[in-house]
């Protein structure tokens, strides 16, 4: 589906390097991040890339050099940031049902902190006042796309404060003289509609107005990327010139502009991403044919835990005529990747490719069934190199405690 990482490229890293495999296109990844310069360049906007997409420390350093923001959402991750070389300030700390201390903790790192519960919110302001500067995500209840799962904007999310607690709120930053130099919101991944996420920008924008000296206005992400072939996704171009226009009436209303940031991870890196395995057997039954493959639920969870679509091609014959195969893991658990789907006809030995794998499939993997994690490969121009290499048995017993 992507041209940009060529079939005898895959073909020859899986001979390589051997399978189970992710590799990513820093290409890809370059050429998305370009056209979302250029879809808000109206909008003074800055981008922070969501850090639990994908977070390998090489993927980050990329994005660093693209000049990009992180947006994280755990300790950890802010620390990978600060590793890849991020400066602190361009770093946004965004955390969920995590305790005050390890909130603490970051704040202590010296980047920016978004909090999303009043509670946390009260703490934090009772103990640093105007100290700490901090930015508040606010539940606009809207729901985004069409999958429960995946929305975080919607009334029964556990994300963001409530838009009908902002009276709390307001009375709690005054109380305790907390400065607020941020508002943020995200209504979850697969946006199918612009102007879904229009209105939710409306929302913030009038919540903007009760909230002097702010700096900028974060607006998350969930723009949607294509999984099948002729797929529907976001038109990034249309929004962009859409909220273009509510933002230049709302700076004007506002008496200064604002900087807009975004929070994209899926649609930078998922189209980047390559998963490669091999076909261990091919099984007929009265009533199908599998193809059993080297990895499974343990190492791309989506198609099991969202009913996620990944196509898959055959490397090893790839002009083949196709046949019908539903592909399974080799973990005992029902780990079925695809029922029923044409795919150039498999041999046992042959090498499978899902594509669209950059976004949530290594960061979602798992030692399930002891199984190793697979490697991990990045491929900038002509050249290929492994930038994290494929579990042991040392490592399953890294972190155990042996009498």
């Amino acid at each position: 589906m992507n041209p940009f990482i060529a079939n005898s490229t895959l073909l020859r890293i899986a001979e390589e390097i051997g399978a189970p495999a992710y590799v990513y296109s820093a290409d890809i990844i370059k050429s998305k991040y370009s056209d979302l310069c250029k879809a808000f360049r109206k909008c003074n906007a800055r981008f922070h890339y969501a850090v639990k997409a994908l977070s390998n420390i090489n993927i980050l350093k990329l994005f660093r050099e693209m000049g990009s923001g992180l947006d994280t959402v755990s300790m950890q991750e802010v620390q990978l940031g600060l590793k890849a070389g991020f400066d602190p300030q361009d770093i946004i700390y965004t955390p969920n049902c995590v305790s005050f201390e390890e909130i603490e903790q970051v704040i202590g790192l010296g980047v920016k902190i978004n909090i999303d519960n009043i509670s946390i919110l009260e703490q934090l302001g009772a103990k640093y006042g105007d100290t700490v500067p901090v930015c508040i995500r606010i539940n606009p209840h809207i729901m985004a796309g069409g999958n429960y799962k995946i929305s975080t904007g919607h009334i029964d999310s556990k994300f963001g404060i409530s838009i009908h607690q902002l009276r709390h709120v307001e009375r709690i930053v005054q109380s305790l003289n907390i400065r607020v130099e941020g508002l943020h919101m995200h209504t979850g991944s697969d946006i199918l509609d612009a102007n879904v996420f229009l209105n939710a920008a409306d929302i913030l924008f009038n919540i903007a107005m009760e909230f002097p000296g702010l700096e900028y206005l974060d607006f998350g992400s969930g723009f949607k990327v294509a999984y099948k072939p002729q797929d529907v996704v976001t038109d990034i171009e249309e929004l962009g010139e859409k909220l273009a226009e509510r933002y230049a009436v709302f700076c004007k209303e506002y008496g200064k502009d604002i900087q807009i940031y975004f929070e994209p991870g899926k649609y930078l890196v998922s189209e980047s991403g390559y998963f490669i395995t091999k076909v261990n057997v091919v099984k007929h039954t009265t009533a199908t044919v599998f193809a059993g493959i080297d990895s499974g639920a343990n190492h791309l969870i989506r198609p099991m835990l969202y009913n996620a679509y990944h196509h898959i091609t055959n490397l090893s014959n790839f002009e083949g005529v196709k046949r019908i195969y539903t592909v399974v893991g080799y973990i005992c658990e029902t780990d079925t990747f695809a029922w029923d789907r044409p795919i150039a006809e498999i041999t046992e030995g042959d090498f499978l490719c899902f594509h669209n794998a950059g976004a949530y499939g290594y960061m979602m993997a798992s030692n399930y069934n002891s199984r190793f994690r697979p490697a991990e490969v990045l491929v900038e121009g002509d050249t290929y190199r492994l930038i994290r290499r494929r579990e042991t048995m040392e490592d399953l017993l890294a972190t155990q405690v042996l009498d």
